[in-house]
């Protein structure tokens, strides 16, 4: 019985401890002033689900039937992330002044948007054609059609961490440690 109760408290811990990483790394600078990421709300909420769809793909179910060892654990993390990014918007709306009857609408209308960039960032990275995340990063996160120079370099960066991701140790990740690239690498634009 008291195990059951520190491993629970190592769960909730290294979930804080990814998602923390997944915010710090989504709240790089580098963003906002080379990628030309918008600096608003909508802007840093683009780019930690952008972040954490990254790290739920590394985690997901099927990811390597070989690990199937492990493989509730992976997915009880992946679950506990989400959960953890729902309290952290919930919480962020209602600092910001959003009504308690207003914060449920809110709420849906940002899981209706993870949802979609869930599917669209899956498929995109599973595509032949590298221009669908370049396509899907523009639309959502730039508000563009089509491509442009800051979708691409964007496009690059998140290509490159689901790699290093992919070859992430799974015992890393479910210690609470996630490892990107360093953003700046990628940016070619202003300075």
């Amino acid at each position: 019985m008291i195990l059951a109760a520190f491993r629970r408290n190592f769960h909730t811990h290294t979930i804080r401890a990814l998602y923390g990483m997944i915010v710090a790394q989504a709240r790089s600078a580098v963003f906002y002033t080379r990628f030309g990421v918008p600096d608003t709300v909508q802007g840093r909420f683009e780019l930690i689900v952008l972040h954490l769809v990254l790290v739920l793909r590394r985690l997901g179910p099927g990811y390597d039937a070989t690990l199937r060892a492990g493989r509730s654990r992976a997915n009880d993390l992946g679950q506990g992330l989400f959960d953890t990014f729902c309290r952290d918007l919930d919480d962020n709306l209602r600092e910001m002044g959003v009504g308690d009857l207003a914060v449920p609408k809110k709420m849906r209308g940002f899981g209706e948007a993870f949802y979609g960039r869930l599917a669209a960032y899956h498929a995109a990275l599973a595509a032949a054609d590298e221009r669908e995340l370049e396509k899907a990063l523009a639309r959502n996160i730039f508000e563009v059609v089509g491509v442009d120079e800051r979708a691409v370099q964007l496009a690059d960066y998140a290509r490159a961490s689901a790699r290093q991701l992919d070859a992430a140790e799974e015992d890393s990740l479910l210690a609470g440690k996630a490892v990107f690239p360093n953003p700046g690498a990628f940016a070619h634009g202003r300075a």
